[in-house]
């Protein structure tokens, strides 16, 4: 049996200095304990994701196939399995294949092409590359015979996805006409919720179906909103995980049997995901979810050169998470949270912010805004009398006044120190239906929990309570409150005015995203559903009409929003993050 390495590396988009780098040190530290074969991930050279830079910037296709030999003379005594971006060289074809070059003492022996090219939710291969037509020969070493595969080839077995298999081709069962001893999948796959679930099923599946060894080498790493988890793997003849590499980190795994430690997973993230109960749906996704955004919040900042963070703490439910989030991945050394009460902000906000500031132990301070308010509200007002035109009749201007305010001074907080990046706290649920802030709780250079609905967030902030080494840092004060910004009085009731009222209650809204995302309901789909929000609550037919119009109609006004999100973390099934989801401003769906 060949010593084999699984190098699950973290690249750089580009960056084919960097990543040579790293593919040569691995191969290096291979060589040095006596391996016979390392495997990279997919398009270890190039860096994935990589949009259109390469299409642009042609000279790094040269740079690229220059590195590309250099790594090659490196291979003496050692074969490697390197995923890179290979041209053509043919004008009636996209100009590049999606390749793995077999590289064995020094000389490409063999290249593997992608043949299955994924043109749906993240994935855009095929507006590069060329779909290959032909089955890639198996290479031998040491008396094995192997088969490579490149990520989406494995995808399309139809005893495992029966009706759901989107390509014609099936690589796997023509690869193994060839009868290989073993399968290498050269692999870059985002982690989402429930993906590992069906990885594992497939990549066992296929293994046991033809009693064939299954080795899986995915990339770590985020990049452009999307998270790679690594979590490379071994499958047995019998389809038994034989061996799993960490998640979310870089790894180098040696083994001379096929065998060795089995990594845990997040918890949870083995089980099957589906909506058996709305409000328990996300039992098997918070640790997943909570290691995803660590992980993003980590990388982003460490690859564009930023150390700390600075974000305003409203003692709600948003900011409370995105601090716990940002003082687990930076440290709390490096996280400012900055209170920035106005005159209706409530004691309790202010108490709740600080509270949980002391309890995580991050850098706190407050700056009142009812002074800078008054003068802003004057020039203002001096600008309406000017403007003839209609007004609206029930104005959000003051409200925007505050949170962009805030947003100002986190950026201006920003700008003075050297590598601090301010964070927009918005979530998912709100940005759907647009209750959020351009250019106030939408603003800043990363969004932690944009993709987080408000019920996952409370979720999670009981799960981080109950897991995290210091327990209770949230205050229960803020997991028990209504959610709300804060911005204006409601003059029946004396009290600040809570989303919910001026939406609908987050329990139905997330039900409805969830239905609209996962299976494409429409309007009388919703109307027919039961919620389970009516399973504890009266709801009138009128009611739930009125909130799913509201849904629609706020949602078609809040598109031009999903658009200036800032960078993320994708994180649940489906998401109106541009990375996946592209929808026109100007549209209607209901």
């Amino acid at each position: 049996m060949n010593k084999t390495v699984l190098a699950q590396i973290n690249t750089i988009a580009g960056d084919i200095t960097y990543n040579s780098k790293i593919i040569i040190e691995s191969i290096k530290k291979a060589k040095e304990q006596n391996a016979d074969l390392i495997i990279f991930p997919e398009l270890a050279l190039m860096g994935y994701p990589f949009g259109d830079i390469f299409i642009r910037h042609k000279s790094i296709i040269k740079r690229q196939l220059k590195a590309l030999e250099e790594i090659t003379s490196k291979t003496d005594g050692i074969t490697a399995l390197v995923g890179f971006v290979e041209p053509t060289y043919d004008s009636e074809k996209k100009p590049f294949y999606n390749s793995v070059a077999v590289m064995q003492n020094g000389k490409i022996i063999n290249i593997a092409r992608k043949r299955l090219l994924p043109n749906y939710s993240e994935f855009n291969d095929y507006r590069y590359f060329e779909p290959s037509k032909e089955t890639p020969k198996i290479f031998e070493l040491n008396g094995e015979r192997y088969g490579i595969l490149v990520c989406e080839d494995s995808f399309n077995d139809k005893s495992f996805f029966k009706d759901k298999c989107i390509y014609k081709t099936d690589p796997v069962a023509e690869l193994m006409e060839q009868k290989p001893d073993i399968l290498i999948n050269c692999s870059c796959s985002p982690s989402r919720c429930g993906k590992e679930y069906i990885k594992n099923g497939l990549f066992s599946s296929i293994a046991k179906k033809y009693k064939v060894n299954y080795i899986y080498v995915n990339q770590a790493g985020y990049a452009d909103n999307l998270c790679f988890d690594g979590t490379s793997r071994i499958y047995n003849t019998k389809g038994e995980l034989t061996l799993r590499a960490k998640s979310f980190e870089e790894d180098f795994v040696i083994t001379d049997n096929l065998h060795g430690e089995i990594n845990s997973l997040p918890v949870g993230a083995d089980k099957k995901f589906e909506l058996v109960d709305f409000k328990s749906d996300y039992e098997n996704d918070l640790d997943r979810t909570y290691k995803s955004i660590i992980f993003g919040i980590r990388e982003y900042f460490k690859k564009n050169g930023f150390k700390k963070a600075v974000l305003g703490l409203s003692g709600g439910l948003d900011s409370s998470i995105c601090a716990v989030l940002l003082s687990d991945a930076l440290g709390k050394e490096n996280v400012w949270g900055i209170s920035m009460p106005s005159r209706i902000t409530s004691n309790e906000s202010k108490n709740d912010a600080k509270l949980l500031a002391e309890n995580l132990g991050i850098n706190f301070f407050e700056i009142p805004l009812a002074d800078a308010i008054d003068p802003l509200k004057a020039m203002l007002n001096f600008a309406f009398t000017n403007i003839e035109t209609e007004k609206f009749e029930k104005s959000t201007t003051i409200e925007n006044l505050q949170a962009r305010l805030r947003a100002t001074l986190l950026w201006s907080i920003s700008n003075e120190h050297k590598q601090m990046l301010p964070i927009a706290t918005s979530d998912k649920s709100e940005a759907y239906i647009g209750y959020a802030t351009v250019n106030g709780d939408m603003s800043g250079g990363f969004a932690p929990i944009a993709d987080v609905t408000k019920t996952k967030l409370f979720a999670l902030g009981h799960f981080f309570n109950k897991n995290r080494m210091q327990k209770n840092a949230i205050p229960q004060a803020i997991l028990e409150k209504p959610p709300g910004a804060e911005l204006k009085i409601n003059p029946k009731t004396g009290k600040t005015v809570c989303a919910e009222e001026e939406n609908m209650p987050y329990e139905f809204l997330d039900e409805i995203i969830w239905n609209v995302e996962t299976k494409g309901f429409g309007f009388e789909e919703l109307m027919k559903h039961k919620f389970y929000y009516e399973k504890n609550n009266t709801l009138s037919t009128e009611q739930k009409t009125e909130w799913i119009n509201k849904f629609y109609w706020k949602s078609k006004c809040a598109v031009y929003k999903w658009h200036i999100i800032p960078p993320s973390v994708v994180v649940d099934v489906k998401s109106i993050n541009s990375v996946e989801y592209r929808q026109p401003i100007i549209s209607k769906v209901n």
